[in-house]
């Protein structure tokens, strides 16, 4: 039972009719205001809607929570409610509700967590790397985030389809061809594709990109000259107002700020810019190779265009470089246990772009503007465009063709993309012409996330500078995770218990879930410190420590010899005498909430929030209750109900992150 939704439910109803019609739009945000007791001295749920309502209805609060607790129908749940101090409403849940309750989540396989009604069809758009490029760092919020969500509204009832939309077809495979062509080393070609690819497209891009530096820097330089003077004769007039003794103008002020503010953002890029130069020029090697290269951004392009033509060479080399890229990519996908239900990449709907623009212009909802066709929408000072004046298609007309695809054939409700906060723009636009288009009964959602930090405060890089791969970050963790459980298993009082082949499983299991959890235990819309140590760590909001709170009640079935199936086959029930029982208890019954909680705005680090707060009460539970050595049957056996029920939700929450457990640690 969500119990939380059943509270905010009943107060609803004692609500309607204490509000004015003109009032009821204000019922949701009062409503929203049940919540649980942060202190259990004052309940198990609290409402503090009487104060806001005070001030709408120009009565005293604790007047109106005294009329809210009249009309109340919870008795059947809770104890009768109290009003305290100004207007808070505390409840307690009733014992013997709160045991029928726990005990049929122990009795259910899905723990007690309702089926959604009505179920809805949901399309997860996520991890979507460009196959050309080795997967790195910054790829794993997405995949991480995304794969909880889809598991998150799998489990709750929904219909979902997961979706990788692939980068296959665009620039970057332009780059390689290119770099194929010109600078391949045939031999580490043969040896490791995907190595020596990825090389390419670094050499290519490192190349292109020095190019339109070196053309882009005298312009940036000129650009912060001119704001140099600006910033000056704004400072100088500021102290000839400050001189005269006239106040300062505070709109003034603002000007000057946001004249700093780009000085020293043309710096930055201009510094950007001059160690990429740099990088180059003092390379023999790379030097000659720019030299001899002078229109290589052009010739990438045109390699690119060459490819959608048709163009034999370049396709025959687009299908020889493809299914190595993405076996590379899929050994990846394995190894952190995440799976799609399709894998549409862009090549996929090419041939639809074509349609779109014409469907768009023969409605009359692009124009040309300066040979593009562009789509103009309210509310954004530039337009989108769909089609280039060289007759090139851009993303934007492959996600509107995607969008199509996906209503059509898929008949989705709802379509989520799980990408980084800096393409939000693009989708805002995104949505606003798809429901132009006619794409105005799906819901359409950018779940938008943060960038991984290095300890410096910026993104996440190697020493050399470049982006972190992923394949040595996962390495990386388990090899750090193998010694922590090594050290471990040889601290313990009685000897080491693993095999070396058990230290290897747990090691792997234990390391990769260290690098989701501490990712998907983050806020998404925060960016996040990279720190290994942490989140590997045995106590805190950690995978590690919730998997040692797993493994800890699989250690007290062991010590006991417990059988736990024929526990579980029995007739038996918990009982919750003990204070640290109820709140146990109590916990476990709010898993229910926390997932719905999790998907109102698809964020997972409300589960692991949960997870945490789950574990904690288990930790203070078996610190005061003993189980094994309990003084009576009938309390050793409702305790270890208690032990495997918290196991079991543990294990559930933790899976439904994509995140596995160890029976030993």
């Amino acid at each position: 039972m969500n119990i939380l939704p059943e509270l905010k439910a009943r107060f609803r109803a004692a609500l309607t009719d204490l509000v004015s019609d003109h009032q009821q739009a204000d019922v949701d945000a009062v409503v929203n205001m049940v919540r649980s007791a942060q202190d259990a001295r004052f309940g198990d749920y609290q409402a503090n809607c009487a104060m806001p309502l005070g001030k709408q209805l120009g009565r005293p609060p604790r007047e109106i929570a005294a009329e809210i607790v009249e009309r109340l129908d919870v008795a059947d749940m809770c104890d009768p409610p109290e009003v305290a101090g100004p207007g808070f409403i505390n409840l307690r849940l009733k014992s013997e509700w709160l045991v029928s309750q726990v005990n049929a989540a122990w009795g259910d396989p899905r723990l007690g967590v309702p089926q959604a009604s009505p179920a809805r069809r949901i399309v997860v758009d996520f991890s979507s790397p460009n196959v050309a490029k080795p997967m790195h760092v910054g790829h794993i919020r997405s995949t991480v985030i995304g794969d909880a969500i889809c598991r998150t509204l799998a489990f709750l009832g929904h219909q979902v389809i997961s979706d990788n939309h692939l980068g296959d077809w665009g620039t970057q495979f332009g780059m390689i061809i290119y770099g194929y062509k010109h600078f391949v080393d045939r031999a580490a070609y043969d040896a490791s594709p995907v190595a020596e690819l990825g090389r390419l497209y670094k050499l290519v891009n490192q190349l292109v990109e020095y190019h339109a530096g070196t053309a882009r820097l005298p312009e940036l330089q000129q650009q912060l000259a001119e704001q140099i003077a600006a910033a000056e004769a704004a400072e100088a007039d500021a102290e000839k107002l400050a001189a005269s003794g006239k106040p300062a103008d505070k709109s003034a002020k603002k000007a000057r700020r946001r004249l700093e503010d780009k000085v020293a953002g043309t710096r930055a890029e201009i510094a950007g810019l001059q160690a990429r130069i740099e990088a180059v020029d003092s390379d023999p090697t790379l030097a000659q190779l720019a030299a001899d290269h002078p229109r290589i951004g052009t010739a990438v392009l045109d390699e690119t265009a060459q490819l959608h033509a048709g163009d034999a060479t370049n396709r025959q080399l687009w299908e020889e470089f493809l299914p190595a890229c993405r076996q590379a990519m899929e050994e990846i996908y394995q190894r952190i246990d995440v799976t799609f239900d399709y894998e549409l990449g862009e090549s996929y709907f090419q041939d639809r772009l074509a349609a779109v623009v014409a469907d768009f212009e023969s409605k009359g909802l692009a124009r040309e503007s300066a040979g593009a066709t562009c789509v103009f929408l309210d509310d954004f000072d530039t337009p989108m465009i769909i089609r280039k004046k060289d007759g090139a298609f851009l993303y934007a007309t492959t996600d509107l063709a995607t969008i199509q695809y996906r209503v059509e054939e898929w008949q989705s409700d709802e379509i989520l993309y799980v990408v980084d906060h800096r393409q939000g723009e693009h989708f805002q636009k995104l949505f606003a012409a798809a429901r132009l288009w006619g794409f105005d009964k799906t819901h359409l959602q950018h779940v938008a996330f943060g960038t991984v930090l290095g300890k410096d405060g910026k993104p996440f890089k190697t020493r050399s500078g470049e982006t972190v791969g992923l394949v040595g970050l996962l390495d990386d963790a388990v090899a750090r995770a193998r010694d922590i459980v090594a050290a471990n298993d040889d601290a313990k009082k009685n000897g080491p218990e693993l095999s070396e082949s058990e230290r290897d499983r747990v090691a792997d299991v234990i390391g990769h879930a260290a690098i989701k959890y501490a990712d998907l235990s983050h806020n998404r819309s925060s960016d996040y410190e990279f720190d290994q140590e942490k989140m590997l760590a045995m106590q805190g909001n950690t995978a590690t420590y919730m998997q040692y709170s797993f493994a800890r009640v699989n250690g007290i079935f062991s010590k006991g010899n417990v059988d736990i199936e024929a526990l579980r086959a029995g007739s038996a029930s918990m009982q919750l005498d003990d204070p640290h029982e109820r709140a146990l208890a109590l916990e476990l019954l709010k898993f229910s909430d926390a997932l719905v909680e999790s998907v109102d705005d698809y964020r997972p680090n409300v589960l692991t929030n949960y997870l945490f707060e789950l574990t904690k009460s288990f930790s203070s539970f078996f610190e005061h209750c003993p189980v094994l050595k309990a003084e009576e049957e009938a309390v050793r056996t409702s305790r270890l109900l208690l032990c495997d029920l918290t196991a079991r939700t543990i294990r559930q929450g933790l899976n439904l992150l994509g995140i596995d457990v160890v029976q030993r640690m």
